[in-house]
């Protein structure tokens, strides 16, 4: 048996990967704000905005179920602020935005790592972002979220290394996320030019494609080999 652990789960990428994961043998648990009753999975309504309640839930599930030949953790979930200037974001949204994107995944990754040490193989996929990498005005929120989940799998690829960790840039998906940056006050967010010529210009992936994408490069034997990762160089 396999387990897998999707946060984000109800809806864009999440949810596809949920789909794709849903497979005889596997145990999915998706966390997300809300759940979709047409997903094949087990579904916790945790706002990862609030994550402690959610890692002490997960903490508790582990430790009463075992037996997996292998187990993953995706730290999926994402939350963008209005795009715009930092000094003009409002206060609770960039609250939000950086305790989902990186309090939670910092803290169901300590509690994954603490609960599976007697699983054999041991996997956490941090969905991160090529703008973890390269800085964009009018998204410093975002932007410092991703870069934090790079530098948080390479310390744990450091602290263990029997676990494959993997911070992945999965491309430019055609997602809500991107709607609010195609839909955003150019005034505010210099990029939303670019934005809309992406999809203007047909270069925008799908969900259920990406999915696909990262469910092939999750199963490759060389997962974790390299820490920081963008799926279009896989």
């Amino acid at each position: 048996m396999h387990l897998y652990v999707i946060t984000g789960s109800s809806r864009g990428l999440g949810a596809d990967l949920v789909r794709q994961l849903a497979q005889p043998g596997h145990t999915v648990i998706g966390i997300a704000r809300k759940a979709d009753p047409a997903l094949p999975a087990e579904q916790w309504t945790q706002d990862l905005a609030d994550p402690l309640p959610a890692a002490e839930r997960l903490q508790a599930w582990l430790r009463g179920h075992g037996g997996w030949a292998s187990a993953t953790l995706i730290n999926n979930a994402a939350l963008l602020s209005a795009p715009g200037p930092l000094a003009a974001t409002d206060l609770g949204q960039l609250s939000a935005a950086l305790r989902v994107g990186l309090e939670a995944p910092a803290l169901l990754s300590r509690v994954f790592l603490a609960e599976t040490t007697a699983v054999p193989t041991r996997r956490i996929l941090n969905i991160s972002s090529g703008l973890g990498r390269r800085a964009m005005a009018g998204s410093a929120g975002y932007c410092a979220v991703k870069a934090g989940l790079d530098h948080l799998s390479r310390a744990l690829a450091l602290e263990e290394p029997g676990v494959g960790v993997v911070s992945l840039a999965p491309g430019v998906i055609d997602t809500d996320m991107q709607v609010q940056l195609r839909g955003a006050d150019p005034t505010r967010f210099p990029e939303q030019a670019r934005f809309q010529g992406l999809k203007d210009g047909g270069q925008l992936q799908t969900a259920d494609e990406t999915a696909a994408a990262i469910v092939r490069f999750l199963m490759r034997p060389d997962f974790g080999k390299t820490v920081v990762a963008d799926i279009r160089d896989a």
